[in-house]
């Protein structure tokens, strides 16, 4: 997907998924690319259907069931990352808004040379 091609989203839309990235999300990668990960216990089922519908970009993994946990994980990672939700989070996130969330998120830029 392009930029280009990604659908209008509403302010909630982006409010919504950016309130929970600084929330909950995890600003990183595995050595080789970045990615940006959600995860949340399975009670959530909804919230994550709804972040794959929204922003269908990204990949919904679960329900796995690990160390008396249950658990989604959404990943967002390559194109989609680079094209759609970097944009996003580079007009959106500040230290401002959350100083934490906002250096992590450049710790992974500076890191993948985004």
């Amino acid at each position: 997907m392009t930029v280009k091609q990604r659908p209008e989203w509403t302010d909630f839309d982006i409010g919504y998924l950016l309130g929970l990235l600084v929330g909950e999300g995890h600003f990183g990668g595995d050595g080789r690319q970045p990615h940006i990960t959600l995860r949340m216990h399975t009670d959530h089922e909804a919230l994550f259907l709804w972040i794959q519908e929204t922003f269908p970009g990204g990949k919904l993994y679960g329900p796995y069931h690990h160390g008396g946990r249950s658990y989604f994980q959404w990943m967002a990672r390559g194109q989609y990352l680079r094209e759609v939700l970097l944009p996003i989070l580079e007009e959106h996130l500040s230290p401002n808004l959350d100083k934490k969330a906002y250096w992590r998120f450049i710790k992974m830029k500076d890191r993948y040379r985004l």
